[in-house]
């Protein structure tokens, strides 16, 4: 059913973002086609193009606004695990807020985790791989790279084991996402899937030298869908 013809002409591009991404969160960036947007805006195809340039540009649009949503739930993730919390155990609990919850939107929201992954693969317009977009490191990279700094700041982590940390960080956490969501793990239980979440986070940020969390470190909560 289309939505209802209720906004003006400059809302289109808005309009189409919000579709796409009512598209990718069951059928990731494969659903994000101009044919399916506008069947249902209920506007010709003309509409959209007049706002992107073609079907990739639209993909890798939708695919930042993912990315939005990606790094909003990771926030809440860190809010919960900071509370109450100060200097370095704040700083740790960040971090290990950072990688959880990545992994419980990935869990949670698989089409839209692939699709924020989209502006990752050269096939989108660029020449290679990057973790940049129009000279703008991506959200959820931010954080990672934020609480590292802080880790540093507040004598968590050496200055000297800093430098490239969150390459390691990155892989580690991703990886397990990726094959939680469309690899070996996929079939699990989420309960098996947290836990083992939790471990992966846990080991590697043990494993670029940040100190160990003092209290025990607070567990994952459930992941759950994202408005």
């Amino acid at each position: 059913m289309p939505l209802p013809r209720s906004y003006h002409h400059g809302t289109v591009r808005d309009t189409a973002i919000r579709v796409g991404l009512d598209a990718a969160r069951t059928g990731g960036p494969a659903a994000v086609t101009v044919r399916e947007i506008t069947r249902r805006i209920g506007v010709s195809p003309n509409a959209v193009y007049r706002h992107f340039e073609d079907r990739d540009e639209l993909v890798v649009a939708v695919a930042l606004a993912s990315q939005d949503k990606l790094a909003a739930a990771m926030r809440e993730m860190i809010a919960s695990l900071t509370a109450g919390l100060a200097g370095p155990d704040a700083a740790v609990a960040r971090l290990r807020g950072v990688g959880l919850g990545y992994i419980a939107f990935a869990l949670a929201e698989p089409g839209w985790f692939e699709l924020a992954l989209v502006t990752f693969d050269p096939a989108y317009g660029s020449a290679r791989p990057t973790v940049t977009v129009a000279a703008e490191v991506p959200p959820p990279f931010q954080l990672l790279i934020d609480a590292l700094d802080e880790c540093v700041a507040t004598g968590a982590l050496a200055e000297d084991a800093r430098g490239g940390a969150e390459w390691p960080c990155w892989s580690a956490v991703h990886g397990f996402a990726d094959i939680g969501t469309r690899g070996p793990l996929q079939g699990a239980d989420l309960a098996t899937l947290t836990s083992m979440g939790e471990a992966v986070v846990d080991s590697i940020i043990a494993g670029v030298g940040v100190r160990t969390l003092r209290p025990s470190p607070q567990p994952l909560a459930p992941a759950v869908r994202i408005d």
